[in-house]
């Protein structure tokens, strides 16, 4: 087995990529730009940390839009369509929940802000299972530098390639495997005919079936 696990989050664990794009797309029709715009854009922003956030929308907002006056917007409005609650994807609660009981060591590395991130798990109850969280800010290079990775294995005192990643977007799987962990890449919102990039990750299409996937290959290493 892995001696730890490292979880992206958003759009892994939490499905907030599908409603953060279509809270996006609306601000952005209420700017006057038309979904058939926004929405091709948002998607190449899946995965970034907010400084290269800010500067692919810098490079895409019309020049009266402000990248101020569009997170503010976006913000306030992912916040209101979250009062309810954070939504969580299908069989992850009862998967992390079964690798705690079971004494996996668990981490979650994201590009969201580390505080925002705490509090969307913490209402999702599934920050009780994570030995910690590394935010956006909290590393010296985000993904898909394999800093954050490799900080993560640091705080737990493993090597990280006795360790297993899981991400769904390019940027992240870029840095578990620049890490050298057992790298699973769980796609979710993709470019429409954007092929997979080619880092020797394995690829599932659910979370359960990449912990299964990253489990025996960690087998096979020490096997090996």
């Amino acid at each position: 087995m892995p001696d730890a696990y490292l979880f992206d989050m958003d759009g892994l664990l939490l499905d907030t990529e599908r409603l953060g794009m279509a809270c996006f797309v609306d601000v952005m029709t209420t700017l006057g730009v038309a979904a058939h715009v926004s929405e091709p854009f948002g998607l190449t922003m899946i995965g970034t940390a907010a400084p290269e956030g800010r500067r692919l929308l810098a490079g895409f907002l019309p020049a009266d839009i402000t990248v101020a006056e569009v997170e503010d917007r976006w913000t306030a409005a992912f916040d209101l369509a979250t009062q309810a609650g954070v939504p969580v994807k299908p069989g992850v609660a009862d998967l992390l929940s079964d690798l705690a009981g079971q004494g996996a060591r668990m981490a979650v590395v994201t590009s969201t802000s580390g505080d925002r991130a705490r509090h969307h798990l913490e209402r999702a109850d599934l920050l009780r299972h994570m030995d910690f969280v590394i935010g956006g800010y909290e590393v010296p290079t985000p993904k898909p530098d394999p800093a954050p990775y490799l900080m993560a294995a640091d705080r737990l005192a493993v090597d990280p390639t006795r360790a297993a990643a899981f991400e769904d977007s390019d940027r992240g799987i870029a840095a578990a495997v620049a890490a050298g962990c057992h790298a699973v890449q769980v796609p979710d919102l993709r470019p429409a005919g954007k092929p997979l990039p080619a880092l020797g990750q394995m690829v599932a299409t659910t979370l359960a079936e990449a912990v299964a996937q990253a489990q025996a290959s960690a087998v096979r290493g020490r096997m090996g």
